[in-house]
């Protein structure tokens, strides 16, 4: 439930069905790619982990066919796995993908998600907490990184996320400075 009563979206079940054939080492290779790129774009984001740097956390979005194991300390590490298959991690943070993204983004409020039940945290919270605050900071927005990223086909990207946010309802990008996808 969002801070104003509405339902958060569910990824679609067509989009989460074409996922599940996804190669989730060749996945986790390319979230590694993306985490380390940002990390360098964002130098202080691993740095304000403090003590919880060493902390793995697995990133559970529970309407998607797998589950993300993220290592901060080794680079950053991002593997993608089965969740019935993921590796054991210090904390977990499960919910529904528009939740987690949306909080990312800025979108929805963490600890209403987390009251209101559409999060669950299990282990190490303040290790969650750690790292919720060190992406708050860095005000990131996933799909403008993955649009730079991208190079010549940034434009094609844009439109095409654009359509998948508009379609889905998720919510793939930062609501505050930029407007959205212009």
């Amino acid at each position: 439930m969002t801070l104003d009563g509405t339902e958060l979206p569910r990824c679609p079940r067509p989009i989460a069905l074409a996922m599940r054939p996804l190669p989730l080492p060749v996945l986790g290779v390319a979230l590694t790619h993306f985490a380390r790129r940002l990390s360098d774009s964002h130098p202080g984001l691993l740095r304000r982990l403090g003590s919880y740097a060493d902390r793995k956390v697995l990133i559970d979005p529970t309407d998607l066919p797998f589950a993300f194991w993220l290592d901060p300390v080794a680079g950053p590490r991002i593997s993608a796995h089965r969740r019935h298959r993921a590796p054991q991690a210090d904390a977990r943070i499960a919910g529904p993908v528009a939740a987690l993204i949306g909080m990312l983004h800025g979108r929805f409020d963490g600890d209403a998600l987390f009251f209101s039940r559409d999060l669950t945290i299990e282990g190490d919270t303040e290790a969650v907490l750690a790292l919720r605050n060190a992406l708050d900071d860095a005000e990131l927005d996933l799909s403008e990184e993955l649009i730079r990223l991208s190079g010549p086909a940034g434009a094609v990207l844009r439109r095409l996320l654009a359509g998948v946010e508009r379609v889905s309802g998720l919510p793939l990008h930062r609501d505050d400075r930029n407007g959205g996808f212009a």
